[in-house]
């Protein structure tokens, strides 16, 4: 099995990292935008909505899961600020971080995707388990 590793990480496949498949258009909001607005952007399209600060840190992150748990406790979306639902410090990578790696933090942390910071913590933008497979079938032909 550990060759098996060794072939996969030396494959074309295995030398990308985040960098090259994240989608750099990420669509963030703030502590202060109401729920109802971050469930209007995940209709176009977008799983989770990363959360940052005034200097584009980032500092949570609002899922699906956490507007349908707002709704289940009888909320009303226009009322919910992303600072009362969001999850703080979210699972986040870097640009340097290499696909295999990126695999594991998916699947360890049961992810679909993943906000990409920078050396400080400011977003850059996102990656998803899509991507990988874009990637692996760019590279593969």
């Amino acid at each position: 099995m550990g060759n098996e590793i060794g072939n996969l990480r030396a494959s074309k496949f295995g030398q990308l990292t985040v960098g090259s498949i994240m989608e750099k258009a990420v669509q963030s909001g703030t502590k202060d935008d109401d729920a109802k607005m971050l469930a209007s952007y995940m209709m176009e399209g977008f799983g989770s909505i990363p959360i940052v600060d005034g200097s584009s840190k980032l500092v949570g992150i609002v899922s699906e899961f956490d507007l349908l748990k707002a709704l289940r406790k009888g909320k009303n979306l226009d009322e919910v600020l992303a600072g009362e639902i969001m999850t703080p410090n979210p699972v986040s990578v870097t640009q340097d971080t290499n696909v295999l790696t990126l695999i594991d933090v998916l699947q360890n942390n049961h992810l679909i995707r993943v906000p990409v910071v920078d050396a400080i913590g400011k977003l850059i933008g996102i990656v998803a388990r899509r991507d990988l497979l874009r990637g692996y079938l760019h590279v593969t032909g």
